[in-house]
């Protein structure tokens, strides 16, 4: 197919496609003429990764050539692939060292130890938690450590769950972009689920009789 065929496929402009080429994200197309380029399956099912990776990872462009790196590595394997592109989805920025942020980062790497998880608390994902937990402490939440094993239970069996829709997909591509969507779109699935889930625990312990959430009696 041409170019202009290839846009329209994966709904990515002429001049986007161009420009992952220039930066070796994408193969240029076979030469069929000094100004004419055909392209196949395979630069669409490239293009439609990185458009993955781009929009629904949020990766920025110098990330999305470390992940199809690691993906076009035959010598490495999967599991750092999939790692390769797990880890590039944390949102850890530069690290605090208040007390917090001291706790949080031992609380991490406790819990880590304690569940047995093949992982450092230095992993971005671990980093996120460490913030998180920090900034619960500076406003006076601390205490939420407690629950740190209750949402470990909850985060392998959502874990599993992911990575057995992940073992189902054919080729390596197919398992990065399921890393990458399952990450971010189950996410969201995971946290609407449990915003559902709040709003039931929530009528059960204070609504009334009929279910619903109570109303604060008027004086």
């Amino acid at each position: 197919m041409r170019i202009g065929e290839l846009s329209r496929r994966t709904g990515v402009p002429v001049p986007t496609i161009k420009y992952y080429v220039r930066e070796g994200l994408l193969e240029p197309g076979e030469l069929s003429s000094p100004n004419q380029a055909h392209y196949d399956e395979s630069h669409e099912r490239r293009l439609r990764l990185i458009r993955a990776l781009l929009d629904v990872g949020g990766l920025k462009v110098a990330a999305i050539a470390e992940v199809l790196g690691a993906i076009d590595d035959p010598g490495r394997p999967l599991h750092k692939v999939l790692g390769a592109a797990a880890d590039r989805l944390g949102t850890a920025g530069g690290a605090d060292d208040d007390a917090e942020a001291t706790a949080a980062r031992d609380a991490v790497q406790e819990l880590i130890a304690r569940r047995g998880w093949q992982a450092h608390e230095s992993n971005p994902a671990g980093e996120d938690l460490s913030r998180a937990l920090a900034a619960m402490g500076r406003v006076g939440h601390g205490a939420f450590t407690e629950l740190l094993d209750e949402y470990a239970d909850a985060a392998e069996l959502v874990a599993r769950a992911d990575l057995g829709y992940v073992a189902r997909r054919a080729s390596v591509d197919d398992l990065v972009e399921s890393v990458v969507i399952g990450t971010v779109l189950g996410e969201a699935v995971f946290n609407a689920m449990r915003r559902l889930a709040h709003v039931d625990a929530s009528a059960r312990l204070y609504g009334g009789e009929d279910g619903a959430p109570g109303r604060a009696e008027e004086g």
